[in-house]
């Protein structure tokens, strides 16, 4: 077979492809694009979606990241090539962004390469604003020549009036931080999304919401308050979700979950470490920790309702006056519930941490990593809630390190000994420079923790440090008491002695009424 030859069936090939995989096609149509692990996934995903077998999907991604090209150029202009009939809208936040999208589309579809794989789909060779019988062509929106098929550009707040709609595309509905900081602006979106978008739906109609996050109550998290939406981990769960429920993805700029099927990723890891470095991502976080996990972690956190302000302290050195070497320790209450172990050295009334473990590893993993943990910090004493399995937890943790292991049983209210301590948490305990990078699922946990209790899918990060303040501030021994002059006096319905109140005098003692 001549060179000719082969090329003209490779390029069969490729056409073949690209006529069937949302991948190929983008592939075939640019030959620019840098493809990473996690763009493989997204694009996936994108190619259910333009088969129909995905009705909802919300997709939150860093900036620069090729999330546009994806789901508002290459994905609009594929579907048209499936069914030149697809009525469809692009919404921005503004109507100039919105055109832009448009016109990326017309380009697409105007270039050689989209002929070999769509020849049944062109656009009117001339600007068309509104003469009759003739299909639109214009910044505004394009008509598909001798179809039904049709592409509307609209603006945050513009009008689809009249229009039914296949397909409706939102990419980046506010603008920046401070849009999506205002109330008025979340609220106007939100009302425009109702009113307006979703009026102009069918039964069968498709969403797509891409992009950055800004603020936990975002046209996003309204639709989570509001309707059922369906994490997903890995591809195979597709098949198991109801396709009127939601499917929602994040892409971190920092790998902070656990690898997942969708993404690889160790921790810590960069998305696109090509063009966004892990050294640079981390600089970021450095400067705004709460705007990064925004921006870039898909993880808003409104600082309206937090339990804690953000007014964390750090250190750079420990004192020298080192009066005891801490920890504690809460094990998982459910599968889904983080592994809790917070080291800490003592000085004076305040807790420095030094360490911390905290993970979704089964005690299997952590039976053997935590003893480590203890001996690298020179811990002299770990105090363990023995709920939940955590005295046998507490026994083989023993047999690895030369610390003491204490276990007891924590019956006190969790909520109430949580929101009581707040205030000390954050006046007594110290974290390192830089403990948001560190440890940066329990950064964000313990920061975006709120009053409202029930709204917390995890507590134990609060939890640990509310029990370190309580063993060493909140219920310290008093000192220098005479040991045969104590009696001690429990409230009914506590088991750990933590509510005990010493009796001092022998006026007290034979007077058992109160005790039991």
């Amino acid at each position: 077979m001549d060179k000719s030859r082969i090329l003209a069936v490779k390029k069969a090939e490729a056409i073949r492809k690209a006529r069937t995989n949302l991948k190929d096609y983008t592939t075939y149509t640019t030959t620019e694009f840098d493809w990473q692990p996690y763009h493989k996934a997204y694009y996936h995903i994108l190619n259910e979606f333009a088969y129909g077998r995905i009705k909802k999907l919300m997709i939150s991604m860093p900036p620069q990241h090729g999330k546009s090209e994806g789901s508002t150029r290459r994905l609009p202009s594929f579907m048209f090539g499936l069914n030149p009939n697809t009525r469809l809208a692009v919404t921005s936040y503004n109507a100039t962004i919105a055109r832009k999208f448009n016109r990326d589309n017309q380009r697409i579809i105007d270039t050689p390469e989209y002929a070999d794989l769509f020849p049944n789909t062109r656009l009117n060779s001339s600007n068309v604003v509104t003469v009759a019988s003739s299909f639109l062509r214009n910044s505004e929106e394009f008509e598909i020549v001798g179809h039904k098929g049709m592409l509307k550009a609209v603006g945050r707040g513009g009008a689809l009036t009249s229009i039914t709609l296949d397909c409706v595309i939102m990419d980046d509905l506010y603008k920046d931080y401070q849009e999506g900081s205002s109330p008025v602006i979340r609220e106007s979106a939100w009302d425009w999304y109702t009113s307006v978008v979703k009026t102009r739906l069918h039964n069968d109609s498709q969403q797509l919401i891409v992009f950055t996050r800004w603020h936990e109550e975002d046209v996003i998290g309204r639709i989570e308050e509001n309707e059922k939406v369906n994490v997903i981990n890995s591809l195979d769960e597709l098949d198991t979700i109801n396709p009127n429920e939601w499917i929602k993805l994040n892409f971190e700029a920092i790998k902070a979950t656990p690898k997942a099927d969708i993404d690889q990723r160790e921790l810590g890891e960069a998305l696109w470490n090509n063009r966004h470095s892990i050294e640079k991502l981390t600089e970021e976080r450095r400067i705004d920790p709460n705007k990064f996990e925004c921006l870039h972690q898909g993880n808003p956190t409104s600082k309206e309702g937090l339990l804690y302000s953000s007014d964390w302290r750090t250190y750079k050195h420990i004192p020298d006056n080192v009066k005891k070497k801490g920890n504690y320790t809460d094990t998982a209450d459910a599968g889904a519930d983080y592994l809790c172990s917070i080291c800490y050295d003592l000085v004076g009334d305040d807790i420095y941490v030094t360490d911390v473990m905290y993970t979704l590893e089964g005690m299997e993993v952590t039976e053997h990593s935590l003893p480590k943990m203890l001996n690298d910090n020179g811990t002299k004493q770990a105090d363990f809630e023995s709920n939940n399995g955590g005295r046998y937890f507490a026994i083989n943790v023993q047999k690895g390190t030369k610390c003491i292991v204490n276990w007891f049983h924590q019956s006190l209210n969790k909520e109430a000994r949580i929101v009581s301590n707040s205030a000390q948490v954050q006046v007594h305990v110290y974290f390192p420079e830089g403990w948001e990078s560190r440890w940066g699922i329990f950064w964000k946990h313990l920061t975006g923790f709120k009053k409202n209790f029930r709204a917390n899918a995890q507590d134990g990060a609060p939890d640990v440090l509310t029990g370190i303040i309580e063993k060493n501030i909140v219920f310290k021994q008093p000192k220098n008491l005479p040991i045969d002059n104590i009696y001690t006096k429990f409230n009914k319905g506590d088991f750990t002695g933590a509510n005990a109140a010493a009796w001092i005098g022998g006026d007290n003692r034979g007077k058992d009424n109160d005790f039991f």
